[in-house]
Formats: structure tokens, sequence, C-alpha cells
């Protein structure tokens, strides 16, 4: 399995979101998020749940695929929709809990003290970040969904922070871009304002 730290930057950045069921939304979609599309196929599949839950050797099957995108476009429109004050459509809590209700991933206690998940299937995998997205939407989190500041990004994160106003969906990116780009702005600003003798 790729683990998230050898991702390519720009890769990782999708999946920063600090929810696993967020992380699902940015392997692309329908629409405007066509364009960011990774998952074309079963293999393609197996290997980005393996990256968003970290798990080695996620099996998948062509019939899985139309669970999958059902699955990602009701969280994606959820999701989005929570970052402007709405609450989920019923078609899309409807999608959630389906794919919830499917068994989920079911972790093992190793020898060595590490946790396992025997055989993991897509379908599992999908349950589980179903699972995850039903605790986020019916928490208090779901009011902390948002879309990143940046007019050239539009990622989706969880502000997790105390005071709630968190702007970037990364501040090592986003943040950090902005920032330099006013501290630009005011210096062009200074350096073109008149000045008085």
């Amino acid at each position: 399995m790729q683990e998230r730290k050898s991702l390519p930057p720009a890769m990782r950045r999708r999946f920063r979101t600090g929810r696993a069921c967020l992380d699902l939304v940015h392997t692309g979609g329908e629409g405007e998020h066509a364009a960011w599309e990774i998952v074309h196929t079963a293999t393609d599949l197996a290997h980005w749940l393996g990256v968003i839950l970290e798990l080695p050797e996620v099996t998948a099957e062509d019939a899985d695929l139309a669970a999958f995108r059902t699955l990602r476009a009701a969280l994606s429109r959820a999701a989005f929709g929570a970052a402007d004050g709405n609450p989920p459509g019923p078609a899309d809590i409807a999608a959630v809990n389906a794919a919830a209700a499917v068994p989920p991933l079911v972790p093992r206690l190793g020898v060595d003290g590490t946790r396992t998940y025997p055989s993991p299937t897509a379908r599992a995998a999908l349950s589980t970040l179903a699972r995850d997205a039903v605790d986020l939407f019916s928490g208090p989190l779901a009011t902390r969904i948002r879309v990143c500041a940046s007019d050239t990004c539009g990622l989706l994160f969880v502000d997790a922070s105390r005071p709630g106003r968190r702007r970037w969906c990364s501040m090592d990116r986003c943040g950090n871009l902005a920032k330099v780009r006013a501290y630009r702005d005011a210096q062009a600003a200074d350096t073109t304002a008149p000045h008085r003798a």
C-alpha cells in the first residue's frame, strides 16, 4: 500500500481534511469535480481506499464502483451543503445510511500489539467511511465543515480549532500563500500611495 506521506504534495493535500469520509470526496466526482477524478477502475478504488483508511491490500470489484460513486456523491453534496449552513438532503441521508448498513471493517489486535483488518473489502471500507459520515454530520463538528478560503483551492476540511475560525485547508500551503499575497499587495499599495514630503 502506498502511504499518504509518500504521495506527491499536491495529492497529499487532498487527504488532509481531518475526517476520512471527507477524504473520499476529494477523489473526484461529477460536474466540476470530474477534473480531479482519480478512481476509474476497481484497482484504483482499492488503492485509494487503502490510502484513505491506511489499509494494505483492500479488495475491490467492478460492482463496487457504483456503490462508491453513490456514496461519494452523497457525501460531496452533504459536505459542501454543510459548509454553506445547509443540512444533508433526504436522498443523501438515505445513501449514507444504506452504505453504513453494510458490515464495516472489523479490527483485530495482533500478538505484536498492532491493529489489522483481515481481508478488507471495498464494501466494508465504504461502510466504515459512511459510519464516519454519520458521526460527523450528527455531531458538533457538522457546523465546522469548511471549504478552503483560497480562490484556487476549494478543498473541504473540518475546523477543529478551538476558536473555530480556521480559513484554509492547510496553513502550510493555502494559508501561507494567502499571507504572502496579502503582504505583497500591502507592499504594492504602499509604494503606489502618495507620500507627503
